[in-house]
């Protein structure tokens, strides 16, 4: 088949040449192989020519236009370099805390980590949400936080092996279909990284601003500081750093050790020239208390690692206002 097509076009080319020759008064006639070679060459000029259309047409659409979420006033990302440093954690406890401090301001959780969503577990929240007359979804309350996450559609168990279009699908449905009233701040729950998830997030809806999680250890740093770039270059406000884990206390002798380092999200929020939002311990309590769904903000209010998160929330909304001034 491929031999005919070669015959044919080369047929063809012979046809066209002994063309030209009687049109152009017949000085020398073409070969098939250059006409061949002229072929070949205005087909790679049209492909050329193709390419530079379709890129003018891109640029020409530019990028998604951003629509804000309905009922939805604030929206902050929670977002790390690497995973592993406590974003969900602190995502969690930060929307809480929100809400203990200003009890008038009505505050949402999205879990956006589609491969490994753990907002269910820690809010203590399981099934499915109903959907309303017009089949938007109806976010799962608890501890007074309505919340939404990949978690509730699929099973504990069942691994989430989609590829990017599915999962920016299913982050545009987790953004515009789900039914989640007046809110005055969505908490989002990122995934780690700097991928598509980041990119469909900022670039479809008005980002009030951005905290970026990591410990004080330098491996954790230089990946906190690449996030905190992507922000940057997507025009998402870095509201600051959290350093969290930053020292383990001792039960027994209160001895502290800075068991990741010292101070380091601190230098680098200086590097950054961004805030240093909080700094968050190294506490048994504040893990225990998320593996069983009853987070340290409510289930300890009074305990000095709720205490650090009530301080985030507060450094969070000082920022809020200063940017919005």
């Amino acid at each position: 088949m491929a031999h005919f097509l070669v015959s044919r076009i080369s047929c063809l080319m012979a046809t066209y040449a002994i063309k030209s020759f009687f049109l152009q008064g017949g000085a020398k006639i073409r070969t098939p192989s250059a006409c061949r070679l002229q072929f070949t060459r205005w087909h790679r000029s049209a492909d050329r020519e193709a390419l530079r259309e379709r890129r003018r047409q891109q640029m020409a659409r530019g990028l998604p236009e951003q629509k804000p979420i309905a009922g939805v006033r604030q929206v902050l990302v929670v977002a790390s370099g690497k995973g592993g440093v406590g974003k969900s954690t602190t995502a969690v406890n930060l929307a809480l805390a929100l809400t203990a401090n200003e009890p008038s301001k009505s505050v949402g959780l999205l879990d956006a980590d589609v491969y490994g969503p753990s907002i269910p577990k820690m809010m203590n929240l399981k099934g499915n949400p109903q959907l309303t007359d017009n089949n938007r979804m109806l976010p799962l309350t608890n501890y007074g936080i309505p919340c939404m996450s990949m978690g509730f559609l699929v099973d504990d168990d069942a691994p989430v092996v989609w590829r990017g279009l599915m999962v920016m699908s299913a982050i545009d449905k987790l953004l515009r279909q789900v039914e989640w009233g007046d809110l005055d701040y969505l908490v989002m729950d990122m995934p780690p990284g700097t991928g598509d998830v980041q990119l469909s997030v900022t670039q479809s809806v008005p980002v009030a601003g951005a905290v970026i999680v990591s410990t004080p250890q330098d491996v954790a740093l230089l990946d906190a500081r690449r996030g905190a770039e992507m922000f940057k270059k997507v025009n998402v406000p870095v509201l600051g750093l959290v350093q969290n884990m930053s020292k383990f206390q001792c039960p027994k002798c209160h001895h502290e050790t800075a068991i990741f380092g010292s101070d380091g999200a601190l230098r680098l929020a200086d590097a950054l020239g961004v805030a240093l939002l909080g700094d968050v311990p190294l506490h048994a309590n504040i893990r225990e208390t998320s593996d069983r769904g009853k987070p340290v903000v409510v289930s300890s209010p009074g305990s000095p690692e709720a205490l650090s998160y009530m301080e985030l929330a507060r450094a969070v909304v000082r920022r809020l206002h200063e940017i919005n001034a």
